[in-house]
């Protein structure tokens, strides 16, 4: 069975769209077989981006698909090692199933209370559904403010949550490469693909630590 890792979010623009891409490449290029379940049938972020992906070639080639529900999307699951869930924005019912279904939830928010407070509340609507150490946060679209940057992550760390090392910028370059059917470790500029590579990183860490505490999950990460 697949392995299933979910961006989900209160509210749309905060980045889970583009860490669920970035999630899927750095596995890939791994040689494991990756499918992004993108669920927001409305806006389709994922979808529209893997065909710029596919018109201009890039590699390594990524299958992205639509699904309505969450049943057909882990159907899907069953012919790759990978299953990365780009979960439409809003705490609903299929944000719950998709939570329960996962065995890592990504949650990502911005530097703002505007984003953090609706953050915290999801993952404290999500615990009930799923283990409470499957629930990840992660900072996204951070500016150059230190001061602020550590407030967020004060603030992240004084929930029971765990806080993902790293962060994404808020960059043109990233979005740059995004319209070009590039994810964040594919830009034309060094740094800032190191800085998306040590997020990754620190996903796949946090699934390999999941997996060692868990026989089943913990043959599909490292098999």
């Amino acid at each position: 069975m697949a392995v299933v890792i979910s961006c989900v979010a209160q509210k749309g623009g905060v980045g889970k769209s583009t860490l669920s891409r970035l999630i899927a490449r750095e596995y890939a290029v791994n040689d494991w077989q990756v499918k992004i379940a993108d669920m927001d049938l409305q806006q389709g972020t994922s979808y529209r981006w893997h065909q710029r992906r596919l018109m201009s070639g890039i590699e390594p080639a990524l299958s992205v698909e639509q699904f309505r529900d969450v049943k057909s999307a882990l159907n899907a699951s069953l012919a790759v090692d990978l299953l990365v869930v780009d979960g439409a924005p809003a705490a609903d019912r299929q944000t719950r199933e998709i939570a329960a279904q996962s065995d890592l939830v990504i949650i990502p928010s911005s530097l703002s209370l505007d984003d953090l407070e609706p953050t915290v509340r999801l993952a404290n609507e999500l615990r009930q559904h799923c283990d409470a150490k499957r629930l990840c946060l992660c900072l996204c679209r951070v500016g150059n403010s230190k001061p602020e940057l550590n407030e967020a992550i004060k603030y992240l760390k004084a929930t029971s949550y765990h806080l993902l090392d790293g962060h994404l910028l808020e960059k043109t370059g990233y979005r740059r490469a995004s319209d070009a059917g590039r994810c964040v470790t594919e830009t034309t500029f060094f740094g800032l693909n190191e800085k998306a590579d040590y997020l990754a990183q620190s996903i796949i860490d946090r699934a390999n630590e999941l997996g060692k505490e868990d026989g089943a999950f913990a043959e599909a990460v490292n098999g």
